[in-house]
């Protein structure tokens, strides 16, 4: 019994040697993801902020950490040195109107709205420390809560500080809103919500935009 395993053919001709393997092309080096880089900057911000205090970083660094929380991605940088470059500080920032804050490009509404919300944290806070304590004995508070209540105003405001006879805080009104450099008030007014609220002692703001504030102690018959 014969057993064929295999048949081959041949033609005749020489055996051809195997073609050459193609050597590899070079490879581009692997562009880095944008959006990881963004992610890591974020978390060295982060941590520079847990190890070093928030008071180690300057103002844009700041607004972009408050910013992360509106905008969960991409980079937020340049928008935070933008509304600097805007509005001169920190404080003018916070102080802009909503609308103000939208003429920033990549300010949209839920961004400026959540920047006035900063402001009014400020500005409660401030109230705070003045109404824990008599308003006398703590100019430097009440100055602090001025500031952010008025220093960016860009209307004159006629604001009044009502007080009980121990001097805490009753109410903060603004009784009048002006022009860039005009806010009518008519003193009756003033004495009539004194009146209303039982006030002994009034401290009445006047604002001018382009001056420093100074606020005027005044004993209310």
């Amino acid at each position: 019994m014969v057993s064929v395993s295999s048949l081959a053919i041949s033609d005749g001709a020489p055996d051809e040697p195997p073609a050459p393997t193609p050597a590899p092309l070079p490879q581009k080096p692997a562009r880095k993801s944008v959006h990881a880089h963004h992610l890591g900057h974020r978390e060295r911000l982060r941590e520079r902020a847990a190890k070093g205090g928030f008071v180690a970083l300057p103002d844009y660094e700041l607004i972009e950490l408050f910013l992360f929380r509106t905008f969960p991605r991409g980079d937020v940088k340049p928008l935070a040195k933008a509304l600097l470059t805007r509005f001169g500080s920190l404080d003018g920032v916070l102080g802009a109107t909503v609308e103000e804050l939208r003429t920033v490009q990549g300010v949209g509404e839920a961004a400026a709205m959540d920047l006035k919300l900063l402001h009014e944290v400020a500005l409660r806070a401030g109230r705070d420390k003045i109404a824990k304590r008599p308003v006398i004995s703590s100019w430097s508070a009440l100055l602090a809560y001025v500031r952010v209540a008025l220093a960016n105003e860009s209307r004159e405001q006629f604001r009044v500080l009502f007080l009980d006879k121990k001097n805490q805080l009753i109410a903060d009104e603004v009784l009048n809103r002006g022009t860039v450099d005009h806010a009518p008030v008519y003193p009756r007014e003033v004495m009539r919500r004194a009146l209303e609220l039982s006030s002994s002692n009034i401290i009445i703001l006047h604002n001018h935009p382009t001056c420093p504030l100074s606020p005027t102690y005044i004993h209310a018959p």
